[in-house]
C-alpha cells in the first residue's frame, strides 16, 4: 500500500485516468477543487514532487510522471 495524500491521489487519479494527456497546473489545480485564480500553480509542483518521491520507492527506476517544461504533465501508461 502507497500512503498518499488526498492531493497526492487527486493527482495520480487524474494523471492515470489519461495516460500521456498533458495537463496544464491549471487543470490539475482543478482536479484538486482548488481555482486556478488564487495562484496556487506552485503548489501542483510540489505535491508531483512528493508524489514522485513515493512512487520511487515502490519502483527505483521507474519514472511515471514527465514534466512537460511550459506546459505541465503527464503521466506513461508504463506505470
Amino acid at each position: 500500500m502507497l500512503p498518499l495524500t488526498r492531493h497526492e491521489f487527486l493527482l495520480l487519479e487524474t494523471l492515470l485516468g489519461q495516460p500521456g494527456r498533458v495537463f496544464s497546473g491549471e487543470q490539475l489545480l482543478d482536479a484538486l477543487g482548488v481555482a486556478a485564480e488564487a495562484g496556487y500553480e506552485r503548489n501542483v509542483d510540489s505535491h508531483i514532487k512528493g508524489l514522485r518521491a513515493k512512487l520511487r520507492v515502490v519502483s527505483p527506476v521507474a519514472k511515471p510522471i514527465q514534466t512537460h517544461r511550459g506546459l505541465g504533465y503527464s503521466c506513461s501508461p508504463a506505470l
